[in-house]
């Protein structure tokens, strides 16, 4: 019974993630579409157009990056698990789109960890409040007073329902003891747009794609989830340090592809990424954004992905958070 369980184990593996390494060499014959499934501007966005031109180039394909925004990232990620499992549809990756949308919308139109191939963390991203400059605080104290002397007074923008800074800013919520609004964007662009031109008074997003307003004074930056302190915002305290260690959490954002894809392919493509990451200019332009380079193995990211979604799915049962 034992051989006989084995060997069916085996057949399973080999149907379900086939090998072949002439396919391989031949991959890839025609142009790459990667899907970001959040608008221009954003983190994902941002980070999509850092690697896309390298990485065609290690391919000998160019790699086309396409919005497709909607739904907090399910819209594009949902279409991405309905292509064909042939290395040409991949995805940009997201917590938000594998693990707090789904985690908090039960409703989500795909299984994060069955329905797609996961290729590579690409980076590891800090996560920020930030506030117009025009609102009264100006550090975490002085915010964390303003919110629980008027609450519900204020709003705060996030990339979408079920985005990670959706997720993150409930958790604030719960753990301050604070009541503020949240009004959904679709990508962090817009979402950033609104609270830079002084539409909402309070932003929470990943970091790379707010970093660019607040070196330009455009937002004013009160507390970051990251492990430390970062050398680019040294007088931001962590959630950590403000007593707020359960919302101190980072995102991740890499490259999955459609179930089905075959190992030589994702393979293929997980070293051409990591090659990428290699490179001292692509390095440098997304640690210029706060971010982390991380280049890890398509089993190291398919557990990352696994992990992440059970924390979180944990946490909105623990906090009862849901979407309405």
């Amino acid at each position: 019974m034992n051989h006989f369980r084995h060997g069916l184990l085996l057949a399973l593996a080999a149907a379900l993630w086939p090998v072949s390494p002439a396919l391989a060499q031949s991959y890839p014959s025609k142009p790459i579409r990667l899907v970001v499934p959040f608008a221009p501007g954003g983190t994902t966005d941002l980070l999509a157009r850092v690697i896309a031109e390298p990485l065609g180039q290690a391919l000998g394909q160019t790699v086309v990056v396409d919005n497709k925004a909607g739904a907090g990232g399910a819209l594009g990620a949902a279409e991405v698990s309905k292509a064909p499992g042939d290395g040409y549809v991949l995805l940009m990756s997201s917590v938000s789109t594998m693990a707090t949308n789904p985690a908090i919308s039960p409703q989500t139109p795909y299984d994060p960890v069955g329905d797609f191939v996961h290729i590579s963390n690409v980076a590891a991203t800090p996560n920020v409040i930030a506030v117009h400059p025009g609102f009264a605080a100006r550090d975490f104290p002085g915010f964390a007073e303003a919110l629980r002397k008027r609450p519900g007074a204020f709003s705060y923008a996030s990339a979408g329902n079920g985005s990670v800074g959706h997720l993150l800013a409930e958790l604030f919520k719960s753990a301050a003891k604070v009541h503020v609004t949240h009004i959904p964007y679709r990508g962090s662009g817009p979402a950033l747009n609104d609270v830079v031109a002084g539409q909402l008074p309070i932003i929470v997003d990943n970091l790379p794609s707010a970093m660019p307003f607040i070196k330009d004074k455009r937002l004013l930056p009160i507390v970051v989830a990251a492990p430390q302190r970062l050398a680019s915002l040294p007088d931001v305290p962590t959630f950590a340090e403000v007593g707020l260690a359960s919302v101190n959490r980072m995102s991740f954002l890499g490259v999955s592809a459609p179930k089905g894809t075959p190992r030589a392919v994702i393979d293929k493509l997980n070293v051409a990424l990591k090659g990428v990451l290699t490179s001292p200019k692509v390095r440098e332009r997304i640690e210029s954004t706060g971010a982390i380079v991380v280049g890890n193995s398509p089993d190291d990211y398919q557990k990352q992905v696994r992990d992440e979604l059970a924390t979180y799915r944990r946490v909105v049962a623990e906090q009862k958070l849901t979407i309405g």
